[in-house]
C-alpha cells in the first residue's frame, strides 16, 4: 500500500532479459533499512525488492507486467519514481494507491498555466468511468486530483514542487507519453457495488 508522494526519483541502472526482466534501480534510498521482499512502488508498480546493495536494488518484472505498464519502455539511464511502502502510523499525504496498474494512459495535451502544467490525459480503455472530477488518480506513482473531465479524457494541473520532485518535468511531458495509471481504489468498489445492484 502507498499514497503516491514520491520520495526518490531513481535510475535504471542494469537490465537483465532471463525468464523474467531484472532491473537494477539506483536510489537514494537507505538500503540498510529496506528488507529483501519488502515493496517498492517504481513508477506505480508495486514490485519486490530481490537484491540489494548501498545506493541500489533489485526487482523482477513478469512478461505480464511488461505488458499492462511501461516498464518495458525503460532502459538504461530511465528515471523512476519510487515510494516505499506505507507504515502504519505514517502520514496520510496523497490517497490509497496499490501499485495495481491498470493500463496506460496517453498524453493527448501540455499547456503552460502560470508555473504549472496543464496535463490532459486519454484514459486507457474503458476506465474513463472511474475518473471522477474532484476525485484522485495515481499516474507513473504520482497522486494528482483530476480537475476536470470530458468524455474519456480528464486534466490535471502539476505544480513545480511536483515537478521537481517527480518525472514529471515539463521536456518529459509531450503529446504522446505513456504513464502508468490506477484508478482510485474507492470508484474501483464503487462501481462494482453498482454492477452487483443493477
Amino acid at each position: 500500500m502507498f499514497t503516491g508522494i514520491i520520495t526518490d526519483v531513481g535510475r535504471i541502472e542494469r537490465i537483465e532479459h532471463r525468464g523474467d526482466t531484472r532491473f537494477r534501480i539506483g536510489t537514494a534510498f537507505d538500503m540498510g533499512g529496506v528488507d529483501i521482499g519488502a515493496s517498492i512502488a517504481c513508477s506505480g508498480v508495486c514490485l519486490t525488492v530481490v537484491d540489494k546493495g548501498p545506493g541500489w536494488f533489485e526487482v523482477d518484472a513478469s512478461a505480464e507486467t511488461l505488458r499492462k505498464t511501461r516498464l518495458g519502455d525503460w532502459i538504461a539511464g530511465s528515471p523512476v519514481n519510487l515510494e516505499r511502502s506505507l507504515k502504519v502510523g505514517d502520514e496520510m499525504g496523497g490517497h490509497i494507491v496499490t501499485g495495481h496498474v491498470d493500463g496506460l494512459a496517453t498524453v493527448v495535451e501540455v499547456e503552460p498555466e502560470g508555473d504549472s502544467l496543464k496535463i490532459v490525459i486519454e484514459a486507457p480503455e474503458g476506465y474513463a468511468r472511474y475518473v471522477a472530477a474532484k476525485g484522485s488518480v495515481a499516474l507513473d506513482g504520482v497522486s494528482l486530483t483530476v480537475n476536470g473531465v470530458e468524455g474519456t479524457r480528464f486534466w490535471i494541473n502539476v505544480i513545480p514542487h511536483t515537478q521537481a520532485m517527480t518525472t514529471f518535468k515539463r521536456e518529459a511531458m509531450v503529446p504522446g507519453a505513456r504513464l502508468n495509471f490506477e484508478i482510485d481504489v474507492l470508484a474501483r468498489y464503487v462501481a462494482r457495488l453498482q454492477e452487483w445492484r443493477a
